[in-house]
């Protein structure tokens, strides 16, 4: 377990709380590790109908903590941030995201795979791989266009800046925007009227919904082993040093 995820069940509802505030919830290898573990136990606890995974404070998550990623860099699928990323796409019970507030990276990568998503009016969202010299993962790639279309996710990814939970919206990653204070509140009645639903049905469902799950696993293995080998590029280690420096990388360099 890691001291910075609280995981509860409670009404066959798995609540997932990300608590690293001071790091604005920056995941970990270890915190990788409860997620993928509390998803996909859930397929296989009677007692859990819908998993809610939200963050504490102002953040939803900020992504990768940066130093305990380059130390441990993803090397094979048996790799925690790897088996979080499976899980999202091959989970049988619902997920709902409330995004609380800044979802960067896979803070927003993983709301596609979401079956519900609710975000305060606070939240900022972005996709900063390219800016990082990387490219998209968690099979976004493909499920981006597919969601908004071409030119909407090339702006998202290509550009890499961030937008608010309104634009979100708009783009159909989010189903509604509602206050800080209502968020929760407004994501565990979602999840305990799915909960009181006939469990198999509602399996079903999200099974006929989401019955592109081979082109989604096949895309996150390229997405993957393009971002390892991008990790170790010329661009990246610029990118990551500029980052490091509070600088704006030199990438003029590169053809």
């Amino acid at each position: 377990m890691s001291r910075f995820v609280d995981v509860k069940v409670e009404n066959g509802i798995q609540l997932i709380t990300i608590n690293r505030p001071d790091k604005k919830n920056a995941l970990l290898q270890e915190m990788y590790s409860v997620l993928a573990d509390s998803l996909f136990g859930a397929d296989d606890n009677s007692d859990i109908r819908v998993t809610v995974i939200t963050g504490v404070e102002d953040s939803f998550t900020s992504g990768n903590d940066l130093g305990d990623f380059l130390n441990n860099p993803m090397q094979d699928e048996e790799t925690p941030v790897f088996r979080f990323l499976k899980a999202l796409a091959t989970i049988k019970k619902p997920l709902i995201s409330a995004v609380n507030g800044l979802a960067v990276g896979v803070g927003t990568t993983m709301l596609m795979h979401c079956d519900l998503v609710y975000a305060s009016k606070e939240a900022k969202l972005s996709l900063p791989f390219v800016n990082l010299a990387l490219v998209p993962e968690a099979s976004s790639s493909y499920l981006m266009p597919k969601m908004m279309g071409h030119q909407r996710a090339a702006e998202l990814l290509m550009l890499g800046e961030p937008f608010s939970a309104d634009k979100a919206y708009e783009y159909g990653i989010v189903n509604e925007v509602t206050s800080s204070e209502a968020l929760l509140s407004t994501a565990m009645e979602a999840a305990a009227k799915i909960a009181a639903k006939a469990p198999e049905a509602v399996r079903l469902a999200k099974a006929l919904l989401k019955n592109d799950g081979e082109a989604v696993l096949k895309q996150m293995d390229a997405e993957g082993q393009i971002f390892r080998s991008r990790l170790v590029s010329d661009e990246a280690r610029e990118a990551m040093q500029a980052f490091m420096e509070r600088r704006p990388p030199d990438f003029s360099k590169f053809a």
